[in-house]
């Protein structure tokens, strides 16, 4: 990589914050920087003390984060921020750097755009969510309200302005290039990875998360369960399969759906349903090896918007997945070009309810094998040679 120019890492989550985002940026950050200078700009407050025992340099950018539900100080809390990042930018940045950041908060891109091109750096946006269509698709806009149209508008002269997009989703390419301001040569696809060895985990019955359980074939749900997941379709599937004691329902996560799920099954006690808090990292390949399918459950719309990254995961240990959401998704086309599961419209929980039971009574062997062999496609080393490979591209080219 071009030795004048260094590698600006910004993120709002960084470790020690726990997120799937904060892992992706470090792991980013650790392997770029083996090549170039790296500097991260963080939003996570103890990350620069974390850091100390690398070499990469941690600017930790003051930032105040409210609970997910307390909807209006987040706004708030995400514009500050966003305002001091930008100002970080155009303090730290130099020209011929390259710089990375994904839309977290989804203002974020807008000011980072803005300042590399005044800064004359290179810049590349992580399309892990696509804004507005994320919140019209969560519910929390409306598809022609005057800020969805906002964003629309912004998004144009953002687009412009980027060197590169990446999309983790073949679906996302479409939707991007709706912008005027978007053309192809732009857009790189590199999937996220699995971070669990790849390999067919044996169903074990003393499995610790298994080993209470009576039903033959247990379902499970796991991760986050934000704005843009429907925990309220797989409560209902378990509900209609209430009297089936072949099947048993293992819930876990966090975040505001999984708090509905407390609350339904306080009220409800079905008898098929194990609910667990939040699994750490270092018992996440024994809870996910617990179960014979996984459901990942979406509303409607996520075609071109989200790509679950837990996927990954659940092949990696081969596990089908039952999938909520369009035919056309990413993580659909996945399931449906290589017979690794069942893809279920969303909000219909009898559907999801048939397929659940489809699948305790399916008699192949072979798909266990097949979610395994697929997630060679989502290989670590293989996206960080392509991030490097982008990041080589950009610095060598002189910006405008």
């Amino acid at each position: 990589m071009q030795k004048s120019g260094k590698v600006v890492i910004v993120s709002q989550h960084y470790p020690p914050d726990p997120s799937t985002t904060a892992a992706i940026m470090a792991a980013i950050s650790d392997r770029v920087m083996q090549e170039a200078e790296v500097l991260v700009l963080s939003g996570t407050a103890g990350s620069a003390i974390s850091a100390q025992a690398g070499r990469t340099e941690v600017v930790e950018v003051k930032n105040w984060m409210p609970g997910k539900g307390a909807l209006g100080k987040r706004a708030v809390a995400e514009l500050l921020f966003t305002v001091r990042m930008f100002f970080v930018l155009l303090a730290r940045l130099r020209r011929g750097d390259v710089t990375l950041t994904v839309p977290a908060p989804f203002m974020l891109p807008y000011a980072f755009a803005a300042a590399a091109k005044l800064k004359g750096a290179r810049s590349v946006l992580i399309m892990h969510d696509l804004y507005p269509d994320v919140l019209v698709m969560a519910g929390l806009l409306k598809p022609q309200s005057i800020v969805a149209k906002a964003m629309r508008a912004l998004n144009v002269p953002m687009f412009r302005a980027l060197d590169a997009v990446v999309i983790i989703g073949r679906d996302t390419e479409k939707l991007l290039l709706r912008y005027g301001g978007m053309t192809s040569h732009k857009i790189r696809f590199i999937p996220n990875w699995a971070t669990l060895a790849r390999g067919v985990r044996a169903i074990d019955p003393d499995n610790p998360y298994r080993r209470s359980l009576s039903a033959r074939f247990v379902v499970g749900l796991s991760g986050n369960l934000g704005f843009t997941h429907d925990p309220v379709i797989v409560f209902e599937a378990a509900r209609l399969l209430r009297d089936d004691k072949d099947i048993h329902f293992l819930l876990s996560g966090w975040g505001i759906g999984f708090d509905q799920l407390k609350a339904m099954q306080a009220e409800a006690e079905l008898p098929n349903v194990t609910l667990v808090d939040r699994v750490e990292d270092e018992q996440l390949e024994a809870f996910l090896s617990a179960a014979d399918v996984w459901i990942i459950p979406y509303r409607r719309n996520v075609a071109g918007v989200s790509v679950p990254s837990r996927f990954y995961n659940l092949l990696a240990i081969g596990r089908p997945v039952i999938l909520v959401s369009e035919a056309d998704a990413e993580a659909a086309l996945t399931v449906i070009e290589h017979d690794v599961g069942w893809v279920v419209e969303p909000g219909n929980a009898d559907e999801l309810a048939k397929a659940v039971s489809r699948a305790a009574r399916a008699d192949d062997p072979q798909r266990a094998e097949r979610a395994a062999e697929v997630s060679r496609r989502f290989d670590f080393e293989v996206a960080m040679a392509d991030y490097c490979g982008l990041i080589r591209e950009l610095s060598q080219n002189k910006p405008n």
